[in-house]
């Protein structure tokens, strides 16, 4: 299988030394971090864009007049422009920081939809969802007396698209998907299941915590009214994430928590809420987690990412046919459209025994039921081990895995 041009023109070796970690050793052996869909590492500028906010501008945002202060808005609130841009949002307003995919979701649950369902309604998903996406909903569905109605997948992990239409009826109040499965790599058409869902006049909330990190994502073009996304899986901190929505869908929406900052007037008679994006921004926020994630976003903006994606798809192709040499090994997600992931399951093997005897080797990989539980019950498994790719991965990694999983199989021999 041969690398492609832009492969080939893609310098995984120069890229790999603004990431420190991927320099050290575990048990003697070098670290081949292969669990980047759970959270990805983080360059140089990243680290020291937190540091540099810690050590030098610390202070609290939008509420003091002295100069800490004021640097440190000018770069929290500057992350959140960059951020806009990235993203194609139309304004500031529209980026809502959160700590996270999970905590953006629940906030659409709380804020825009339960006050616009009753008893009967119905929200549409997928059985490719992380947890994320399916607990916010049941839990609503306990509120108001709501449904969530799922739409099948195949064999192969796609999504069925005729199922996923008939699903939708007069009853449906929102589509919510994820863009791409952390558990099989399937990336779902969005844009398609997005002009479907507006053409009946239905919004549409997308999980892309797993496609952010892959490729370039232009929310306007894509059609959503909600994208919610991690900053830790996208080269950034833990504990910071984003929301976006179209501003007149924020506009009408209550705040979800109350507190310092969300706020334009309090009196113990009434209150008022501040403007976007502020109003979803109750007490100190995460600074150095936002200033961060603008940091892990300028980090990708000089990136080659069409060179870097192309490597990516190199590296996921490798693995795929390396992988298809073991013995007893069965792949779990063969959609013809996939990111950076291949789950497994091995013949004999309890996928947490695959994961600790590859860590002895210096391989890190995910083994359970990486909080998608549905899929496993759909694929019949408990459990896979799964390796996800990032950019800076490579072949050479691939066939550690492969040795690896060759030990494996001596200590568990069929």
């Amino acid at each position: 299988m041969g690398h492609t041009a832009a492969a080939l023109a893609f310098d995984v070796e120069r890229v790999r030394a603004d990431f420190p970690i991927l320099s050290r050793q575990i048990l003697c052996k070098r670290l081949v971090y292969l669990d980047n869909a759970a959270s990805a590492q983080k360059p140089q500028a990243v680290l020291d864009a937190v540091r540099h906010f810690y050590a030098e501008e610390s202070s609290n945002v939008h509420r003091g007049v002295h100069y800490l202060s004021t640097v440190a808005t000018k770069a929290y609130e500057g992350a959140r422009d960059r951020i806009r841009e990235w993203i194609g949002a139309r304004d500031r307003g529209e980026v809502v920081f959160t700590r996270g995919t999970t905590e953006s979701i629940n906030l659409v649950a709380q804020s825009f939809l339960r006050p616009r369902v009753r008893e009967g309604d119905e929200v549409l998903t997928t059985h490719m969802e992380h947890h994320s996406n399916i607990v916010p909903w049941q839990i609503l569905a306990e509120q108001t007396g709501c449904r969530l109605v799922v739409a099948p997948i195949d064999d192969r992990g796609e999504l069925q698209r005729d199922e996923f239409e008939r699903r939708i009826t007069a009853r449906t109040r929102l589509v919510s998907v994820v863009h791409v499965s952390n558990a099989l790599g399937t990336v779902n058409p969005v844009r398609e299941i997005c002009a479907a869902a507006r053409a009946r006049g239905i919004p549409v909330l997308i999980d892309g915590a797993q496609a952010m990190p892959h490729q370039r994502v232009d929310v306007g073009a894509l059609g959503c009214d909600f994208y919610a996304f991690s900053g830790h899986k996208l080269y950034g901190p833990t504990g910071i994430g984003v929301l976006y929505g179209r501003r007149e869908l924020l506009d009408a929406m209550p705040p979800w928590q109350g507190g310092g900052d969300m706020i334009s007037n309090v009196t113990f008679e009434k209150t008022t809420w501040n403007e976007l994006p502020y109003k979803f921004e109750a007490g100190t926020p995460h600074v150095a987690g936002a200033i961060g994630l603008g940091a892990a976003v300028d980090y990708l903006r000089a990136l080659d990412l069409g060179a870097a994606a192309e490597h990516e798809a190199d590296v996921l192709a490798y693995a795929t046919a390396r992988l298809a040499e073991v013995k007893g090994l069965r792949l779990i997600g063969t959609a013809r459209e996939k990111i950076g992931v291949v789950s497994f399951v091995l013949e004999g093997v309890h996928p947490h025994d695959i994961g600790t005897i590859l860590d002895q080797e210096g391989i890190a990989i995910r083994v359970g039921h990486h909080c998608a539980q549905p899929v496993m019950q759909r694929f019949k498994v408990p459990a896979t081990a799964r390796a996800s790719f990032a950019f800076y991965n490579t072949r050479e990694e691939v066939d550690a895995l492969v040795h690896g999983l060759a030990r494996v199989r001596e200590l568990f021999p069929q």
